[in-house]
C-alpha cells in the first residue's frame, strides 16, 4: 500500500469519526447497535457451513 492510499484512508476515517461525533446521542446508539449487528453476522458461520473450533 502506498502512502497516498494510507493518507486517504486516514482522512476518510477522521471524516467518519467527525460525522459520528456530530450525531445526537440517540442516533449514535443506533449506529453502534447497527455496527454490532454487522459484527455478529460476520462471526456466524454461513448456512450449511460447519463452525470451526476456536
Amino acid at each position: 500500500m502506498d502512502s497516498g492510499t494510507e493518507r486517504s484512508n486516514a482522512v476518510e476515517g477522521l471524516r467518519l469519526i467527525r460525522a459520528f461525533l456530530s450525531l445526537p446521542p440517540d442516533k449514535r446508539a443506533e449506529v453502534i447497535a447497527f455496527v454490532e449487528g454487522l459484527a455478529r453476522m460476520q462471526d456466524r458461520p454461513e448456512e450449511g457451513a460447519e463452525a470451526s473450533p476456536k
